[in-house]
């Protein structure tokens, strides 16, 4: 039986470049997406005004880029680790 948190807070399969920062960043992806949608669902009930949904979801996305930042993703995407040649 799926269990509460798996329904309400489902997660893709990640199929990318396994990375641990790439892990945790699509695991912030998905909770900004989930969230988002959530604030469009309680706006479009008239339970939050446009202007709450937009400052709430302006929140979200700074707090994703910050994310993006201190994890480094996108920077030198071509640069090896080393165990791979060129």
């Amino acid at each position: 039986m799926m269990s509460k948190e798996d329904f309400l807070y489902p997660r893709g399969r990640y199929y990318g470049h396994v990375k641990p920062e790439n892990l945790v960043f699509n695991a912030n992806l998905q909770e900004f997406a989930q969230k988002v949608s959530y604030i469009c669902n309680l706006e479009t009930g008239g339970k939050i005004s446009p202007d709450e949904a937009y400052d709430q979801i302006k929140l979200l996305w700074k707090q994703l880029k910050q994310s993006k930042k201190q994890l480094k993703i996108g920077e030198q995407p071509f640069q090896s680790n080393g165990s791979e040649e060129g």
